[in-house]
């Protein structure tokens, strides 16, 4: 069975509506959107945050969204082990709302980045990347001013121990290193999880590389990832 998703919409969000459409036309799965003022998550079974603008970006990104009333029955949904996903914006928003670890800075060279990036999976044994090739480096678009991703040592160290780095920055080889690196993130640092694996962020926006027709596929496939380990 199929999962429902729940695509949260906060002022400011401009890819809610590209989750909405890859996740219902190329996973066939079932979504509805959720207000930011509501609290009622409609049974939805796994829950976006979406990239875009959340209230500007006032004070830091995601810092306004963060207090929003559906964040919530997000933070309890996540707390009984509901799968959540922060795409972008969505991933400054966890790290707002401390479900994820860590911070995003302004990138490294200052200026707002929109470009397509390779992804290497650095840990395909999580719920969101199961059935998902290592060998192969995933062609995904970013479009961010602030994707720096940072830690402390302490909290490095446990990301580290706890395997919970999904994807890094890469050639279009897998080969992970400076010249690859989009924002200066900390070792390349694209997307984690929680400790517990229920709760994933990133910067690349896979719903936008969704589409054949439009000749990307790569972020389809990590959809997909997800509904099938959802079924399974």
């Amino acid at each position: 069975m199929k999962p429902k998703f729940g695509v949260v919409v906060f002022p400011g969000s401009n890819c809610d509506h590209d989750a909405y459409y890859a996740l219902k036309n190329y996973t066939g799965s079932e979504v509805t959107f959720l207000w930011h003022k509501e609290r009622d998550l409609q049974n939805a079974q796994i829950i976006i945050l979406p990239g875009g603008f959340s209230y500007g970006d006032y004070l830091r990104t995601g810092a306004i969204a963060r207090f929003s009333p559906i964040m919530n029955s997000i933070i309890d949904f996540s707390k009984k082990g509901g799968r959540i996903i922060g795409i972008c914006n969505g991933f400054q928003i966890l790290l707002e709302a401390k479900l994820l670890p860590g911070v995003l800075l302004k990138n490294k060279s200052l200026q707002f980045v929109c470009k397509d990036v390779y992804l290497s999976i650095e840990n395909n044994r999580t719920f969101f990347t199961e059935g998902l090739s290592k060998n192969i480096a995933l062609k995904i678009p970013i479009a961010h001013g602030e994707g720096n991703y940072f830690a402390d040592k302490e909290t490095l160290d446990s990301i580290l121990e706890n395997d919970q780095i999904v994807f890094k920055y890469s050639t279009s080889e897998g080969i992970i290193n400076e010249e690859s690196n989009p924002n200066g993130s900390l070792l390349n640092i694209a997307g984690i999880v929680n400790k517990e694996g229920n709760i994933l962020g990133l910067m690349p926006h896979p719903e936008r590389a969704s589409n054949p027709l439009l000749g990307k596929k790569d972020g389809g496939l990590i959809l997909n990832a997800i509904v099938n380990n959802f079924a399974n």
